[in-house]
């Protein structure tokens, strides 16, 4: 199986557009460790949104997706293991050992994963994912000399360990505005706030994952923005299956953000 797919248009615009969360496969080994009644349909998932963005190589943007699931190891969380915020939400780990509802995924009940484990799941399945973004940002920006990463996320509507009412439809995260050029983040924002219809919200509940801090670097012209959304802006009430007609509607305006992010990165580097 592997690790990673990776989508390389013909003709590269200075975007990458990364999906993190996508992945369902689980190795047997750990597969046999867990609850198969949470395994057969790991709710964590971010459903069908490697789907949602598969236009990304038609508009000239390099697409990568995971394969393995967030709950075999989080392609999003420090490697360190160090919390990404300290409001009392659940935090689950780099290697989890719970969902986002508390649900023990281990059917022994075990409240962490071993270091030695964890470190042998980082060599296998974390490392690679990493170092194929960072080989994509290194080549985008020796051919534009500015870049671009997106990264790609849902989560239901409801998730009351990490907040209490519904979520906004559109999250846009960059750090508190530190992961990102001024001139992007307002592109981004202006795109995805415009429609009545949605509701939008910047840096909060999210401010972006590790992905979005880590490679967030604007002075060296590698800019990073995260998108999170409400799975029924693209998936049935029930947030189980793909809902074409409200993905198509989301699928232009991400498109339209992303043709004007192109046309600024162009813009600012010529």
């Amino acid at each position: 199986m592997n690790l990673f797919h990776l989508h390389q248009p013909v003709s590269a615009a200075p975007i990458l557009v990364s999906v993190p969360h996508c992945g369902t496969f689980f190795p047997e080994d750990i597969a046999a460790e867990m609850d198969s009644t949470l395994t057969s349909f790991p709710d964590d998932t971010d459903w069908f949104v490697d789907q949602l963005y598969d236009f990304a190589p038609s508009l000239g943007m390099t697409l990568i997706t995971a394969t393995h699931s967030r709950w075999v190891i989080d392609l999003n969380r420090d490697p360190e293991n160090k919390p990404l915020y300290k409001d009392g939400r659940i935090i689950t780990a780099l290697c989890p050992t719970t969902d986002f509802l508390g649900n023990n995924l281990y059917s022994d009940g075990r409240e962490a994963v071993e270091e030695q484990e964890v470190r042998r799941r980082r060599k296998l399945y974390y490392d690679p994912y990493h170092a194929e973004l960072k080989n994509q940002i290194q080549r985008l920006k020796q051919e534009h000399g500015t870049m671009l990463l997106w990264d790609c996320h849902s989560i239901r509507q409801y998730v009351p360990t990490i907040r209490s009412e519904k979520f906004p439809d559109l999250i846009l995260g960059d750090a508190d505005e530190t992961s990102c050029a001024g001139n992007l983040i307002q592109v981004a924002v202006h795109n995805l706030s415009t429609d009545k219809m949605k509701t939008f919200s910047h840096n909060e509940p999210f401010k972006g994952g590790y992905i979005t801090r880590a490679y967030g670097k604007p002075e060296e012209h590698q800019h990073t923005l995260q998108l999170e959304m409400s799975k029924v802006n693209y998936m049935d009430d029930d947030e189980r299956r793909y809902d074409r007609t409200r993905a198509e509607k989301i699928r232009e305006m991400l498109k339209r953000t992303f043709s004007e992010l192109i046309e600024t990165l162009t813009k600012h580097n010529g």
